[in-house]
This record gives structure tokens, C-alpha cells and sequence, in this order.
């Protein structure tokens, strides 16, 4: 089956005010910034946006924070991106802080059908507030719901006409596992290829979790955070 769309705005047509969106990514790599950029456009508001992170102050996720496109964000860094903080501080930004760990395991039950799961992460910490609690062997844990969403949207280094998806290296943080979790998951794709170009025992995402693919444009390889050492006069 062909899921290939035409471009990035076709692929999100659907998407409305209120959604639910798994976006994939780890800081800036593996990010599906040519969704991003045509949710952007669209305008659609009031989002609930579940990712790793929040981008930076004008890329990834940032450009639909600083259009003020996302109601409430789900992730467990807040780092490097001053809008969040502002608008997290003037209470107009609702976030729900979850451990990395626990917020991958969240989306992967989710994936995988699992509706809660018991963990020690968070036992004794604000994370834990209003949630159930358990011991076993000794040890005390804390109920967590999964999460699924209406859509995710995700980036992937090569994939199929039907789907089937590669990730390169850290681009595999939460991208696999949010792929199994939306309701409608949306791909785009560095290399676009056809079916059986792919190695089969090399796909990460199976093409039946996918809806809807595409090849990206352009890809800006950015830096989130530039370190230079400093040059030893002589």
C-alpha cells in the first residue's frame, strides 16, 4: 500500500485545534521539522504536544511556542529555550514534567496497548503527587498512565513507500516508540526508497504503524548548544 503524500502541508490537512501531538526527536536531532514548519503555518492552536523536549528559541517545537500554537507541553527537559520559561512562569504554558525514563515507557505501553505500569521513578518527589502508590519486595512505586495521542509526528533517515522507517543513531530516541502510538503517525524521510530497498532485519518502525510519508525538502543539520575550546596562547 502507497502512503506517500505530496508534500508536508498535505500530510497534517487534518490535523485541528485541541489535537493531541507525539512529536519525536531528542534536543534537535531526529526532529520532523518540515511538519513542524507546516503545523506552523496552518495555525492550529490549543495543541497538546508530548515530546523529549521542547526545541530551542526558533527551531524544532520553539517555532510553535513562540506562535503561542501549544496549549499544554509533556516532556521531561525544559532547557535552552527561553519562551518556555516565559511562558511556563506567566502560567500561560501548562506543563507536566516527566522523568525521561518514564516518559519513554509511557509512550512505548502506549504503543504497545498497556494502559498503566508501576514505577520507583518519582516515588517521594512532587512526580508522585495524587498517584497511586504500591510495594513490592520492599520498594515503593508509583502508578503511570500511558500516552497516546491523536497524531505523532516523526523523522525518520530513510523509509518506504509503505512506511517501513530507519533512524540513525540518536534520531532513535523516542521516534520508534512514538511512531507506535499515535492514532495517525506521520513520517517524513530523508531518502524516500522503494519497497524491498530497504534490509528488512535493519527496520526499526514497521510500515503498519504508519499512515502517511513523505520526503523532507531540506534538513538543517543544527547545533543546540556550540562548545568551543578555547585556543592556549602561545
Amino acid at each position: 500500500m502507497n502512503k506517500v503524500v505530496a508534500n508536508a502541508r498535505e500530510a497534517i490537512a487534518d490535523v485541528k485545534d485541541g489535537a493531541s501531538i507525539l512529536a519525536g526527536g531528542f534536543g534537535l536531532c531526529g526532529v520532523p521539522e518540515n511538519l513542524i514548519t507546516a503545523l506552523a503555518e496552518k495555525g492550529v492552536r490549543n495543541l497538546t504536544v508530548i515530546s523529549n523536549n521542547a526545541g530551542i528559541d526558533g527551531a524544532g517545537l520553539g517555532v510553535l511556542l513562540k506562535a503561542g500554537q501549544i496549549r499544554k507541553m509533556v516532556s521531561s527537559y525544559v532547557g535552552e529555550n527561553k519562551e518556555f520559561e516565559r511562558q511556563y512562569l506567566s502560567g500561560q504554558l501548562e506543563v507536566e514534567l516527566t522523568p525521561q525514563g518514564t516518559l519513554s515507557e509511557r509512550i512505548r505501553a502506549g504503543g504497545a496497548g498497556i494502559p498503566a505500569f508501576f514505577t520507583p521513578t518519582g516515588v517521594g518527589t512532587p512526580i508522585a503527587e495524587g498517584k497511586e502508590t504500591r510495594e513490592y519486595d520492599g520498594r515503593t512505586y508509583v502508578l503511570e498512565r500511558a500516552i497516546t495521542a491523536d497524531f505523532a509526528i516523526v523523522k525518520a533517515w530513510k523509509g518506504d513507500t509503505h512506511g517501513n522507517l530507519v533512524y540513525r543513531y540518536t534520531a532513535r530516541n523516542f521516534n520508534p516508540m512514538m511512531a507506535t502510538a499515535g492514532r495517525i503517525t506521520i513520517a517524513e524521510v530523508e531518502e524516500l526508497v522503494e519497497p524491498g530497498e530497504l534490509d528488512p532485519d535493519l527496520v526499526h518502525t514497521p510500515g503498519v504503524f504508519v499512515q502517511r510519508i513523505l520526503q523532507g525538502p531540506h534538513y538543517e543539520k543544527r547545533i543546540e548548544k556550540r562548545t568551543i575550546t578555547p585556543t592556549k596562547e602561545v
